[in-house]
């Protein structure tokens, strides 16, 4: 059934492609179609909107494609789970919502790649800050946005445990951060959150909500694409089903927002990818792309968990009969436990010196519990998240079955590298570090994971094998580069596939690199650049800001002097044992 054409069809309603449907109907003279496989995110919908529900929809068939991994052979043969939003919004409605950009110089890298020289930091820095609204950050920082879409709350952390927190890592020798986000990401502070008024800040609630009005925007949940129709290279649509019937539309173009798994499985279903694969499938490859679904990246994180001695953590609030309070306090006035995603602080540190910028990030929380909601057996407990930013493992995603329903074979290969299992021993001793500071000991009940027990090189890492989840990072599968790399999949100044016409992709698995943390920041940075070049408009023109660099001592740019003095006085406080300054 073919009745319908529009300017640009968008695959995929989550946080890319929720920027795009927003940036590419704007001026009206475009007709914009979104087609997401998932179901609405219903604004009377709790699990959604309520920050610390954020534990209900990972895994819930509902709002989650529930991926798994192949059993990951350096994991035991475990098979991982990877929580996806199937939903508006995608991920970013049921993510935890930490707003982390990467550090500047996650994107120097992009840019030292040949033909990626439009995508280092000058260059991504005045997307950042088109899409920011960050509360917290002084108005004259010209490193930070204050007029965007993305309302960001800075955490409060007025619990004791997170200052205890940020004081013991000071006394391990660690700085302190006015913002990650800003001229300094290495040291701990508060961290921003897609949180805004006690109420979880969606991609959609930002960018799409407020304009579905638009009578150029058409939105279609429970739309799930399953193939790109190309006349020779050229990209002429997409089919879909919907309501049990297969669909066709027309587009003068298809942008993929799908994510780096739904991105190179719809590709590989369409014939783009690797020729070999896609014939022993029966598909007749339409382009020779190898690098379609290859580079997979992602991070892994485990929980370093303790009791706590004082009643000041969260976790009487797991209680099932307290829930009824907690969810009619927010219902009435989105204040209370309800209305926080808890992540409000944590850092970032080098864990050797042979690394120029923060291969580690922690996230501290002030209660002792799993992502799914699984809490540790102690009356009051805290946790750090911990894992490597950086890991040089790479495994990829391929499909396995012509059905669009059969989800791909999925393989990250963690734990498998040398550098990778350094410097997760050095991740945990770190963080045993921290936690053993005098600032934690009014509060230190004892490690409850990984516990006492293991304390060798080699005994961390059968744990970390046997507990480490994903930190739900998956990206850069259908990687941007120019033709001269054989295994890039998008041009960096079109965002179009290479090799054909009338076909784009903005979103995570066109990231190069995956940044050193959450990655939500930085595919809507990608997505805002995206929409200028999709549109043929001039991008925006690059800002060459100052920001931190380790082992340089002088503090210009966005900092101002009472920043300054703020961080000297820090590092003056700081005992010179552990000590990772300049």
């Amino acid at each position: 059934m073919t009745n319908e054409s529009y300017d640009y069809v968008i695959v995929g309603g989550g946080s890319a492609g929720s920027v795009l449907a927003d940036r590419l109907s704007a001026d009206g003279t475009h007709t914009v179609l979104v087609l997401e496989a998932g179901r609405s995110d219903y604004p009377w919908d709790l699990f959604i909107q309520m920050p610390a529900a954020l534990t209900f929809p990972s895994g819930n068939r509902f709002y989650d494609w529930q991926y798994r991994s192949d059993p990951e052979p350096h994991m035991e043969g475990r098979r991982i789970a990877h929580a996806r939003g199937k939903v508006l919004g995608g991920s970013s409605s049921i993510n935890g919502m930490i707003f982390q950009r990467g550090n500047p110089l996650d994107y120097e890298r992009w840019g030292a790649d040949a033909g990626m020289e439009t995508w280092d930091f000058a260059h991504c820095l005045p997307y950042f800050n088109r899409m920011e609204n960050a509360l917290a950050a002084d108005p004259a920082d010209e490193l930070r946005g204050h007029d965007g879409p993305l309302v960001l709350e800075r955490g409060p952390a007025r619990n004791p445990l997170f200052q205890a927190f940020f004081r013991a890592a000071t006394e391990a020798g660690y700085a302190r951060t006015d913002d990650v986000n800003g001229y300094r990401q290495e040291g701990f502070g508060p961290f921003d959150r897609n949180v805004h008024k006690g109420q979880r800040l969606s991609a959609s609630r930002a960018y799409l909500r407020p304009h579905r009005d638009r009578s150029n925007l058409t939105v279609r949940t429970r739309a799930h694409v399953t193939r790109i129709n190309f006349h020779g290279t050229v990209a002429t649509g997409v089919s879909y089903r919907r309501n049990g019937r297969l669909r066709t539309v027309d587009a003068k173009e298809v942008v993929l927002c799908g994510g780096a798994i739904n991105t190179p499985q719809l590709l590989q279903l369409s014939g783009v990818g690797n020729p070999s694969h896609l014939k022993s499938l029966g598909i007749q490859p339409v382009v020779d792309l190898p690098g379609v679904g290859e580079n997979l990246q992602d991070h892994l994180e485990v929980y370093v968990q303790h009791a706590c001695t004082q009643p000041v953590s969260m976790q009487p609030n797991l209680s099932l009969w307290r829930y009824p309070l907690i969810g009619l306090q927010w219902l009435l006035g989105r204040t209370g436990p309800a209305a926080t995603n808890h992540f409000e602080g944590g850092g970032f540190v080098r864990s050797n010196e042979d690394v120029e910028y923060p291969n580690l990030m922690f996230h501290f929380l002030p209660v002792a519990v799993r992502y799914d909601g699984q809490k540790a057996a102690a009356k009051h407990g805290y946790q750090v998240h911990i894992g490597p930013m950086y890991s040089d493992a790479r495994g990829s995603i391929k499909i396995t079955s012509t059905d669009p329903a059969v989800h791909p074979s999925m393989l990250f290969n963690y734990l498998s590298t040398d550098q990778d299992k350094r410097e997760w021993v050095e991740a945990i001793r770190i963080t045993r570090d921290i936690l053993e500071q005098s600032a934690m000991a009014p509060f230190n009940g004892g490690e409850l994971s990984p516990g006492r027990a293991v304390q060798t090189d080699a005994e961390i890492l059968e744990w970390v094998a046997r507990d480490a989840e994903t930190a739900l990072h998956p990206s850069c599968t259908a990687k941007m580069g120019p033709t001269s790399d054989p295994m890039a999949v998008v041009d960096p100044l079109t965002m179009k596939v290479h090799g054909t016409s009338g076909l784009r992709v903005a979103d995570a698995s066109a990231m190069p690199y995956v940044t050193n943390g959450n990655i939500y920041a930085p595919v809507m940075m990608l997505a805002e650049k995206a929409a200028d070049l999709i549109l043929g408009q001039d991008p925006l023109a690059p800002v060459a800001a100052d920001f931190y660099r380790h082992g340089t001592s002088q503090l210009t740019g966005a900092m101002n002097q009472e920043t300054v003095m703020h961080q000297e006085t820090l590092q003056a406080q700081s005992t010179p044992r552990n000590r990772r300054e300049s």
